[in-house]
């Protein structure tokens, strides 16, 4: 291969339109502008997104909600030291929601570090963060 035999393939580019050359070309005259208005001037059609010909734009009528996330709702957190409130030494997620710590509707549970545990406990099912899982573990308890 030379770089003087280099040339791109039939068909990769496409020769550029010449407007204004004639009826005959169906691009003359106004050249595929149409006639007179903001779209037929140079360099003066663009429009930014949204511009609604100074009426009041949509995303601006539209009032903010904010954001809430779809997942939260059907996660639920407990923290360690309610666990306590749980007779068994072996928690899932059945037992979350029968001892009320867990809403009904949710799906998931995770069970996050804030206070103690203060005795051996099995945990089967649910997610834990890492702190949670090391107090759970330093209390001789474990993570299935």
């Amino acid at each position: 291969m030379r770089l003087n035999t280099l040339a791109p393939a039939d068909g990769a580019r496409k020769d550029r339109v010449r407007v204004g050359r004639g009826i005959g070309s169906g691009l003359g005259k106004t050249c595929g502008r149409g006639h007179k208005g903001q779209f037929a001037r140079a360099g003066k059609g663009k429009v930014k997104a949204g511009f609604e010909g100074g009426q009041m734009p949509l995303q601006r009528r539209l009032p903010k909600v904010g954001f809430r996330s779809r997942t939260a709702r059907d996660c639920a957190e407990v923290f360690l030291y309610q666990l306590s409130q749980i007779p068994s030494d072996v928690i899932d997620f059945t037992a979350l929601v029968e001892s009320g710590l867990v809403d009904s509707r949710a799906v998931t549970a995770k069970i996050v570090m804030k206070g103690l545990v203060d005795r051996k406990l099995t945990i089967r099912g649910l997610a834990v963060t890492a702190g949670a899982r090391s107090a759970i573990e330093a209390a001789g308890g474990a993570v299935e």
